[in-house]
């Protein structure tokens, strides 16, 4: 478990919870390798044609009913030499948080930036450890800026998929 909160604070003799999060769980949800072309795919290309790297990633909260949070990080990465797909990852990775004394305008910046922020370094090893045993040399992902992709993602007005209470 991680908390992301300091001691609390005492003011009058009484106890001031510091805004954060807690970490609860985190889990697979989904996990796909796909290596259609095994074993030519692991073969070096005769051409010295390197592979084309696309990566995707997609960050999703919605509330729980006993106030909680589920945050789902989304990664994938295709890779292609020519027209021909040489790997193929996709996970969908999840969290549950608790949130406390965060003000009520700052939940959804939590949620979409700091909770992926945390569950991407593990999501990272497990699509560097699949894409290894697939064969590949370990694929590793670079660092995601969550903040320049929620924010991105507002401007176009899509919410970035925050989901109000379930």
């Amino acid at each position: 478990m991680s908390d992301t909160s300091s001691t609390p604070e005492v003011q009058n003799g009484e106890a001031v919870e510091q805004p954060g999060f807690r970490i609860l769980a985190q889990f697979v949800r989904d996990f796909s390798f796909e290596n259609p072309h095994a074993p030519e795919s692991l073969r070096a290309d005769a051409a010295g044609l390197q592979p084309q790297i696309d990566i995707g990633v997609e960050m999703n909260a919605r509330g729980r009913q006993d106030g909680l949070f589920e945050v789902d990080l989304k990664l994938s990465a295709q890779a292609k030499r020519g027209d021909k797909v040489a790997f193929h990852v996709e996970l969908l990775y999840g969290g549950l948080f608790a949130l406390n004394g965060i003000p009520e305008a700052e939940i959804e910046g939590v949620l979409m930036v700091e909770c992926p922020r945390f569950l991407f370094p593990y999501a990272r090893r497990l699509i560097s450890d699949v894409t290894g045993e697939g064969g590949f040399p370990p694929f590793q992902l670079d660092p995601i800026d969550f903040a320049g992709v929620y924010a991105a993602r507002k401007a176009q007005g899509d919410g970035a998929g925050m989901v109000g209470n379930a």
